[in-house]
């Protein structure tokens, strides 16, 4: 006990034969100097052992954007069949664009970490699949002009990278030789040379029978349907003391009219509310453009300066959901345009592209008898 009398000034000597000393006499030794008790020594902390275990939140990557009590199934296998039949998409692009279709297998080999190549040509029976989808890319090649001009029109600066074109192709069913079809179209497309070095696919010409929207068109069939697919509430004081039903009918009228994605809405202060109505718009058209009125947030970014998004595009989608659907996780998510599916999440209109790409996915899930 010989450390406690370094740390208190009350306690009684071990000795009983040492003699008191009087808190009122002088201290013996003035050069040694008391000090509290303290109890900081004493180890406070809980043991492992006791300690409630805390779940680790879940990651990004993991976490679902939706709870399993709103997902809608057929939405969330879509995107677990594009995970699946990645491979077959990534390997039939790969060989399609070879001589002749052939790859040869030393090649193949050091491409099987990235594509998992597995032989160094197309059999018989994908032969004539693709022969198949060219005659169906060349009979579409019109529509898909169409949907480029579109895209187009839309752009900030009418002018967008024809490489971001070809990265996003196959959402919008565009070929892989479109960049050699453009010349073509002298009318419609000038392939220029940027700063950068990078080609740039412009506008030549305007087509106002091309710049409305579907939003427009489904406004003018269907008035009530259109007004319901949004939601921009209006903030307003208490010391209003609006009824329900006059709360709904403000912020009715502050739904429409929508700021058309054919418009200089860009112009819009980033933060004002036509500006969120533009870009919404926006997303909107850039869905209705696609094969299976969906896209992934890497398609969306591709875009992002083209179109004035913003980081907080995944919110703004998130406050829609009467028109928009997000599915995936929240670090890789896609976006569904709800109008483009029936009650039961199954596409109501199929392009032709989507009909022989759900043909080569049959074919590629049959097992050998």
């Amino acid at each position: 006990m010989a450390w406690l009398r370094l740390f208190s000034r009350t306690l009684k000597p071990q000795n009983p034969t040492l003699p008191q000393i009087s808190s009122s006499s002088p201290n013996p030794n003035p050069n040694f100097r008391t000090i509290p008790f303290s109890t900081s020594f004493l180890i406070t902390k809980t043991p492992k052992k006791f300690k409630k275990s805390r779940k680790k939140p879940e990651s990004p990557r993991t976490k679902s954007i939706q709870h399993e009590s709103t997902q809608i199934p057929n939405f969330e296998s879509l995107i677990s069949r594009d995970a699946h039949f990645r491979f077959l998409i990534r390997s039939k692009e790969f060989i399609s664009k070879q001589p002749e279709r052939i790859l040869r297998l030393d090649d193949a080999g050091k491409l099987y970490r990235e594509l998992g190549f597995p032989r160094g040509r197309f059999s018989e029976f994908m032969e004539d699949l693709l022969d198949e989808e060219k005659a169906l890319i060349d009979s579409m090649e019109i529509d898909r002009v169409n949907r480029v001009r579109k895209l187009l029109m839309m752009s900030k600066d009418k002018r967008i990278l024809l490489s971001k074109i070809h990265h996003t192709r196959l959402i919008f069913g565009i070929p892989e030789d479109f960049r050699d079809r453009v010349g073509k179209y002298p009318d419609y497309f000038r392939v220029v040379t940027g700063q950068d070095g990078n080609r740039v696919l412009e506008l030549v010409n305007w087509d106002s029978n091309l710049a409305v929207s579907e939003l427009e068109r489904r406004f003018m069939t269907d008035e009530d349907k259109a007004k319901r697919a949004f939601k921009f509430p209006l903030k307003h004081g208490k010391e209003l003391e609006l009824e329900e039903k006059d709360a709904k009918k403000l912020n009715q009228l502050n739904t429409f009219p929508l700021v058309s994605p054919y418009s200089d809405g860009w112009k819009f202060d980033v933060w004002s509310l036509e500006a969120e109505k533009y870009r919404v718009g926006i997303v909107h058209e850039f869905l209705s453009l696609t094969l299976e009125k969906r896209a992934s947030i890497h398609h969306l970014v591709e875009f992002k300066d083209e179109f004035s998004l913003t980081r907080q595009t995944y919110q703004m989608l998130k406050k829609q959901p009467t028109s928009f659907y997000l599915a995936g996780t929240e670090m890789n998510w896609s976006v569904f345009l709800k109008d483009g599916y029936d009650e039961n999440g199954v596409l109501i209109s199929k392009d032709p592209q989507v009909l022989f790409n759900e043909k080569l996915y049959k074919y590629a899930d049959m097992q050998k008898s």
